[in-house]
């Protein structure tokens, strides 16, 4: 087990040891250096002009050299896929290949404009179109947007073309049933939409129990929103069952793409039978995400509700070229500015063009294969446990729930998470679902060697012992990152974001 690690901090104990550009200044001077047309042209010797602009601008007489280091101490205090093992479970935060981040800095992506006229912009519009067609592929749906800014928005959007769709069969339908194994956000999207929730337990397997779900559908029932594999990472098995009994009450089925990672190339969802899903482009093809994005929600239909997406749709056309159709005839409107978050679409789109068929389902295998060898091996640990799927292996994430160290040591999940962060990993997601108590949610992702994954079972053998020997010291974690130790609540309601914040404060 590696020890050692130590993250670059903001203060210990009081002392500041990366102070703001203005205490590293310390009173020096900031200058702009101006050249001006006429002496550009003129060549003349007093082509720089150093105007004093502190008063006005308040700038710190700062090197380029200094500030640079600066913000380079800065970074080393965040935390990324690029910094060590990113486990959130139902994040997808998979390693972000930097042959795609270069190309989505190439200045013919970074430049062009969505104005512009479609003519001058034709490589990027093919880029959104083949992606729509590979995507296309990979689901079995055979129409697709790329409008929508990230996951939550993808299923706002797809929830909404649902209303619209029952708006225009002039029936009633009000209700979304949403099992409580599914991605979190979708409670929230449906209500947003207009929609009454209607919860589904799961079984004591851990999956849909049909017996509610046949209770809850019928005339009333609007859809189905699912994750599959769900949030315990396990498959639905009887999916075939469930999409029949909402069809069967004249619902439709929305899939939520948070979870497709493990199943990429190796089910259609069309032969889950699909009508309306959501991918997650940053999640899933690259790109990981955080902090608010960026990201990419794809929305996917079948026939039926193509004439219900998101205006534009970039089509091509049958001599050549490509352009943007307005003409969508029952569209639900834009969904956002713009045509998608065209860098985080280039990401994807090199993702899948290097990979191809048999790339993604290695992709696939390689995460499941991950998330079950880390399950198997912190079951052996004291104190982790399984809720449900006891004798099944998971998909690409599995939950395990610390209920019974908590009730033995007096430590929790949330106490064990920060704890990992001292040993140079970043905490799984915790406490959800709700369904299991003191969760953890684990998803390690393909991209995950078999050195990380034995170094993240042997950090938790370590906090485990740790809190049967000496638990204050897992108590009072993390010793070793930038910070120590929030309130949470106080972070939430009264954050620090700028220097002056944090300078009010420390006067204090």
């Amino acid at each position: 087990m590696m020890r050692g690690f130590r993250q670059a901090r903001w203060s210990y104990k009081g002392g500041v040891l990366e102070p703001t550009v203005f205490e590293l200044a310390n009173g020096r001077p900031g200058y702009y250096k101006i050249h001006t047309e006429e002496e550009i042209r003129s060549k003349a010797k007093s082509a720089l002009s150093r105007i004093d602009t502190r008063k006005e601008l308040n700038l710190p007489g700062l090197t380029e050299s200094e500030v640079s280091r600066h913000f380079s101490r800065l970074a080393e205090m965040n935390y990324g896929v690029d910094s060590g093992p990113y486990w959130l479970g139902s994040c997808t935060m998979k390693y972000n290949p930097k042959i795609n981040e270069r190309l989505s800095k190439d200045p013919h992506v970074l430049w062009i404009h969505p104005y512009q006229p479609e003519d001058t912009v034709q490589g990027a519009l093919k880029i959104i179109y083949e992606i729509g067609e590979m995507l296309s592929k990979i689901t079995g749906l055979p129409h697709f947007s790329l409008q929508p800014a990230a996951g939550a928005h993808g299923e706002l959007t797809g929830v909404l073309m649902i209303k619209a769709k029952i708006r225009d069969l002039g029936e009633r339908r009000d209700e979304v049933l949403i099992p409580e194994s599914a991605h979190g956000s979708n409670f929230a999207s449906a209500a947003m939409a207009g929609f009454k929730v209607v919860r589904i337990p799961p079984n004591e397997e851990g999956l849909v129990d049909l017996d509610a779900l046949r209770a809850a559908a019928g005339e009333k029932t609007a859809g189905m929103m699912i994750t599959n594999p769900n949030t315990l990472g396990l498959f639905e098995t009887d999916i075939l069952e469930i999409t029949d009994i909402v069809h069967g009450a004249g619902g439709y089925v929305y899939y939520d793409g948070a979870n497709l990672n493990a199943i990429l190339g190796r089910v259609l969802l069309s032969d889950m039978r699909i009508d309306v899903a959501h991918l997650n482009l940053h999640k899933t093809f690259s790109a990981p995400h955080g902090s608010g994005g960026p990201g990419a929600g794809a929305v996917g239909v079948v026939d039926e509700f193509r004439d219900y997406l998101p205006v534009p749709v970039v089509r091509k056309r049958p001599e050549g070229g490509y352009y943007l159709d307005y003409s969508v005839k029952r569209t639900i409107g834009r969904v956002r500015m713009f045509y998608g978050n065209f860098g985080v679409i280039v990401k994807a789109w090199a993702y899948l063009k290097i990979l191809g068929g048999e790339g993604l389902r290695e992709v696939s295998e390689v995460a499941v294969l991950n998330a079950n060898y880390v399950m198997k091996r912190l079951l052996e640990i004291e104190g982790i446990k399984l809720k449900f799927g006891k004798e099944r292996p998971c998909k690409h994430e599995f939950v395990v729930s610390l209920e019974e160290l908590k009730n033995k040591y007096g430590v929790s999940a949330l106490h064990v998470a920060k704890r990992l962060l001292d040993y140079g990993v970043h905490a799984p997601t915790v406490y959800f679902p709700p369904i299991v108590k003191e969760a953890l949610m684990i998803e390690p992702t393909e991209c995950e060697s078999p050195y990380d994954l034995d170094n993240f079972v042997e950090a938790m053998r370590c906090i485990v012992e740790e809190a049967r020997t000496d638990k204050t010291l897992v108590l009072s974690a993390p010793h070793e990152t930038s910070v120590d130790r929030l309130n949470e609540v106080s972070a939430s309601r009264r954050p620090i974001l700028s220097w002056r914040m944090y300078k009010e404060k420390s006067d204090r």
